[in-house]
C-alpha cells in the first residue's frame, strides 16, 4: 500500500528545511503532525436529534473516518440542555487518513471557500498547536450542494510535537496551508 503523498513530501523535503530553518542536532528533534481533531458542535440538536445524525454522516464523507458522538458534560438551564444529551460529533485521524484529509483540505477544500483569503496565523495554542473554523461544510468535494439540508461548520484542530508556535507555524506553511499574509 502506497503511502500518502504529503507523508512523502514531509519526509522528503519539509523536515530537511525544519533542520535548516531551526538547526536540530537530532532527526527526532524535528516536528510531526501527530494528529487532526475535527470538531462539530451542533446547538440545535437539542431540538432535531435527527440532524445531528445527518451531520455526523457527513463529517464521515469528509474524512473517510466515522465519527465520535459528543455529550453535553453539564446542564445549563437557559440552553435547554441536559447533562449526557448528544450535542455534536467528532473524529480524529492520524496515519495515512490524516496525511490525505490534510491535502483534500489544503487543495481542493480551502481554495473553494468563498472569498478566501488565507487562514489566519494567530490561532496557535503557545504549544506548537494549530486551531481553525470552517464556517461552511460544503467546501469539501465529497458534500453533494444541492442535497445538503443543513449546513454547518466545524474546528480543525492539527496536533503537533513542536515546542514552540513557530516551529508549527513553519512546518504548516511548508506543507502548502495558505496562512495570511
Amino acid at each position: 500500500m502506497a503511502e500518502a503523498r504529503l507523508y512523502t513530501y514531509y519526509k522528503d523535503e519539509i523536515v530537511d528545511k525544519l533542520i535548516e530553518e531551526f538547526k536540530y542536532e537530532n532527526l527526532m528533534g524535528v516536528p510531526k503532525l501527530k494528529k487532526i481533531v475535527i470538531n462539530v458542535g451542533y446547538g440545535d440538536a437539542i431540538n432535531d436529534a435527527k440532524t445531528l445524525d445527518v451531520i455526523a454522516e457527513n463529517v464521515g464523507l469528509i474524512t473517510g473516518q466515522k465519527p465520535v458522538k459528543t455529550k453535553a458534560k453539564s446542564s445549563v438551564a437557559n440552553f435547554k440542555l441536559r447533562e449526557g444529551q448528544e450535542i455534536g460529533c467528532k473524529v480524529t485521524l492520524r496515519g495515512k487518513i490524516m496525511f490525505e484529509f490534510l491535502d483534500r483540505l489544503i487543495n481542493l477544500a480551502l481554495p473553494r471557500t468563498r472569498d478566501f483569503q488565507g487562514i489566519p496565523n494567530k490561532s496557535f495554542d503557545g504549544r506548537g498547536n494549530y486551531t481553525m473554523g470552517i464556517k461552511e461544510h460544503t467546501i469539501f468535494p465529497e458534500i453533494d450542494v444541492d442535497k445538503a439540508s443543513t449546513i454547518h461548520g466545524m474546528d480543525i484542530t492539527f496536533v503537533t510535537s513542536a515546542e514552540s508556535d513557530e516551529e508549527a507555524f513553519s512546518m504548516l506553511k511548508y506543507f502548502g496551508m495558505p496562512f495570511k499574509k
